[in-house]
């Protein structure tokens, strides 16, 4: 039976007991505020970061070029395992690819592939979890690859802001002015198209947003087979609650999870933030 290490980096916000249950290594991308670093999710923990981010005058800014991080991992794995798979967050958003490639030709004994998922947050999750749970029931190599990539046509993700300010002032969207300005007052409904950030929709409200998201889910993978679900959220754990169980009245779960927008994702997008990772049986 060989032994196959899954890798990932701290945005595809997979919740801590999964973590753990499947032993997935997790190379934490960083935050750099006030002239400090701190490691996503080991330095400050999300409810720290939300707090923080709601009173600041200057926001955070982030930095996926994680090499030595993805380097620490592989290294520590030499010797203990037949292979590594690291599955990382979009190459379009950030710098994770090409660290953890850049870490593979450094650890050059040790068989190691790096996919890039063109997903963020938990539809990158949801992709390394089905390759961990491969890899936990003693699958080669060559089998959690295939489980890997076999997913990645086969998510999506979806989320609401209360505002698009915080993505305008990363610089991670991509849309006219004129158009942005139109979107700061309302509740932008955003995905991921190729890999970066686009407009899908927006809403006057929350509810409505909260509907317009379980419609868009709608479009996508129908209501008549059951779906895996992850609700996101940025520090609103009881909007979170309805949402999940507006998902339950509408859709067949086989799986339904909640996670914590990690801070490296909640600088961009902002408290209050509410999402949806998914993807059909």
């Amino acid at each position: 039976m060989s032994k196959i290490a899954v890798v990932t980096d701290s945005v595809a916000c997979i919740p801590p007991d999964l973590v753990k249950r499947y032993d997935i290594h997790v190379a934490p991308v960083q935050i750099i505020w006030d002239r400090v670093t701190y490691r996503d999710g080991i330095d400050l923990s999300p409810a720290e970061f939300y707090a923080r981010l709601r009173t600041a005058r200057e926001l955070p800014t982030t930095s996926s070029a994680i090499q030595g991080e993805f380097l620490t991992i592989f290294e520590n794995l030499r010797g203990k395992v037949d292979g590594i798979v690291a599955i990382v967050l979009t190459g379009a958003l950030g710098a994770a690819y090409s660290s953890a490639s850049n870490a593979k030709e450094m650890v050059s004994d040790v068989p190691t592939e790096v996919i890039d998922t063109s997903q963020a947050m938990m539809a990158q999750g949801f992709i390394v979890l089905e390759a961990a749970r491969v890899a936990a029931a003693g699958g080669t190599m060559a089998e959690v690859i295939k489980a890997a990539r076999d997913m990645l046509p086969r998510v999506h993700m979806i989320w609401a802001m209360d505002t698009l300010e915080y993505l305008r002032r990363g610089g991670r969207v991509s849309m006219p002015q004129a158009l942005i300005a139109g979107w700061l007052n309302v509740k932008p409904i955003v995905g991921l198209v190729e890999g970066k950030v686009a407009p899908l929709a927006r809403a006057r409200s929350r509810p409505k947003a909260q509907a317009k998201l379980i419609e868009l889910m709608a479009e996508r993978v129908g209501t008549e087979k059951s779906v895996h679900v992850t609700v996101m959220h940025g520090d609103v754990p009881n909007e979170a609650e309805k949402l999940k169980k507006m998902v339950t009245d509408r859709f067949q779960c086989t799986e339904l999870l909640t996670s914590a927008i990690t801070p490296v994702i909640g600088t961009h997008t902002g408290p209050g933030t509410l999402g949806l990772a998914f993807y059909r049986d």
